[in-house]
């Protein structure tokens, strides 16, 4: 003969929400993680420009190094945000952390005429490509 059981729809909650909140969870202001910096790379014939967006880090904070074509940025990440009524705290957003990014570009950099500025919590790079990694056609005799 059949079992009837009485079928319960928040059983399985419990397993599927089993540790959520004691994972840390790294969450920006409006909800986007803290893991990766997001940036915009920009190539024409002379130099590479990076604009990377780092928001809540300071100048003296932010560290890049070049490896021939490998570029990596670093940065500490502080920011606190509170919202308050009155005499009580209705909401406290407060994060903090290293994010970091590295990539490798199409050609080497000449780490001599390299050029950086920070500003608004925006990264500016201007690479110069080394003059000896252009390609040489040969003719065919």
């Amino acid at each position: 003969m059949a079992t009837i059981s009485r079928y319960d729809p928040f059983a399985d909650v419990d397993d599927l929400l089993k540790g959520f909140f004691l994972r840390p969870v790294r969450m920006g202001a409006e909800g986007e993680s803290l893991g990766q910096i997001k940036l915009d790379v920009r190539e024409d014939d002379n130099a590479y420009t990076i604009h990377a967006d780092i928001p809540g880090a300071k100048k003296e904070d932010v560290k890049i190094s070049l490896d021939g074509n490998m570029v990596s940025i670093s940065a500490e990440v502080k920011n606190t945000r509170e919202q308050k009524q009155g005499e009580k705290v209705v909401r406290s957003e407060r994060y903090s952390g290293t994010v970091s990014r590295a990539f490798s570009l199409g050609s080497d950099v000449d780490e001599a005429y390299c050029n950086a500025t920070y500003t608004d919590g925006v990264l500016e790079l201007v690479l110069p490509k080394k003059s000896g990694g252009r390609v040489k056609q040969i003719k065919i005799d």
